[in-house]
């Protein structure tokens, strides 16, 4: 892995580089600072690169956790800009520099940046946008005026892209209502979250008390603590499982929200009871030593742990949110869909799992969520489809 400066870019060039030739595929974020989104676009780099295509991964900022799971042949390209928007002009320096053939940006606002950059570099680089969240909702439920502007921004900047892509059914018909385009105008691709070292991952010891021999049952949330998550749901539901039976929660994940979570288990006497570690590196060796794993989110735009989860083969809860988990629960098939932002019923369900957790899940379902069928969809949208790989999908049932 390298990493090239702001407007010097290309000052530490890769061999390939050496014979003029411009990277395949350009990935734009803000930083690498521990969500969903930034954890898929990684596994997306390994993909690309896996067949054989050049990738820069183009950072507002270098930071982040997940900084050290950048794929070594990876050039990271530091355009040193504490706030998003200032990042514009080092971008379009880079597109004139560098000339990738296409660039694949996600999140707000760094996809309609990418999409203004490329104008203002007059360069013929495809930009592809991926959205991973359902606007409407988060526009109506964020109270921040970047938030509140983002379908606006989509409405005004997506139709200029050369390709959408969407995280979910449920986000294509939110987007393609927001920007006012034909649904076939957007690509549904899952994210890549089922890799092949997954169950060798969820394998190794878990360093925490609670999973000691003949402790209570543990029920696992993971996610930023942001309202999103609507983690205080989850915390009221389990104070009503912990008056029927001995259990623990534990809530992996940091976010602006660990104070007000914090008072509320104090609130509800459940300081013994409930525990909030913040981010950990390999949250699936939690996942797979939980008895349950439950997401009580507000909205989503696909819900990455649910899918991890079931992989693992932890028995799964999830809110039947907009959107994402009844796609990825074939209709609570593989799960229990609960309403929500309804302590009650997640608790009748947890109380249930504990019950009886056993789960069966067809592996041919999940295969949807891997790495190589999610890397050949997203390079058959970037232009890039004669990349074939001929690689077994690892096999996911415990």
């Amino acid at each position: 892995m390298t990493i090239a400066k702001g407007l010097n870019v290309r000052s530490q060039p890769k061999p390939s580089d050496s014979q003029g030739n411009s990277p395949d595929i350009a990935i734009f974020l803000r930083g690498l600072y521990g969500g969903g989104t930034e954890r898929v676009m990684l596994n997306l780099a390994r993909g690309f690169i896996k067949r054989g295509l050049r990738v820069d991964l183009v950072l507002a900022r270098v930071a982040g956790p997940y900084l050290e799971d950048v794929p070594p042949d990876v050039q990271i390209v530091d355009l040193g800009a504490d706030w998003i928007p200032s990042s514009l002009p080092k971008l379009v320096n880079y597109l004139r520099r560098a000339r990738p053939k296409t660039l694949l940006s996600a999140l707000h606002y760094p996809c309609e940046i990418a999409l203004c950059a490329k104008r203002l570099a007059n360069v013929p680089t495809r930009v592809i946008v991926s959205e991973h969240n359902t606007l409407s909702l988060e526009a109506e439920q964020i109270n921040q005026l970047s938030v509140r502007l983002s379908p606006f921004a989509a409405r005004l900047f997506y139709p200029w892209a050369e390709g959408i892509v969407a995280v979910s059914q449920g986000v294509a018909n939110d987007l393609a209502n927001v920007i006012g385009i034909d649904i076939n105008q957007i690509k549904v691709i899952y994210n890549p979250v089922v890799l092949p070292e997954l169950l060798t991952l969820a394998k190794l010891p878990v360093d925490h008390p609670w999973f000691d021999d003949g402790q209570p049952p543990v029920i696992l949330g993971v996610g930023r603590l942001y309202p999103q998550k609507d983690f205080s749901t989850l915390i009221r539901a389990f104070a009503q499982v912990r008056r029927i039976r001995p259990a623990r929660l534990m809530i992996l994940g940091d976010g602006p929200e660990r104070d007000r979570l914090q008072n509320l288990i104090a609130e509800l006497g459940l300081t013994d009871d409930v525990v909030l570690p913040g981010f950990v590196q390999n949250p699936y060796a939690y996942m797979a030593n939980s008895a349950a794993f439950v997401l009580s989110s507000a909205w989503e735009g696909l819900g990455n742990v649910l899918i991890e989860a079931m992989a693992i083969g932890t028995p799964v809860i999830s809110t039947n949110c907009e959107s994402g988990p009844a796609e990825i629960l074939a209709n609570g098939r593989y799960g229990s869909l609960v309403p929500v932002g309804d302590s009650d019923a997640i608790a009748e369900a947890i109380v249930e799992v504990l019950s009886n957790p056993i789960q069966n899940i067809d592996p041919h379902w999940l295969t949807q969520f891997t790495l190589e069928t999610c890397t050949q969809q997203y390079l058959d949208a970037l232009g890039f489809a004669e990349h074939q790989a001929g690689v077994c999908i690892p096999h996911l049932s415990n």
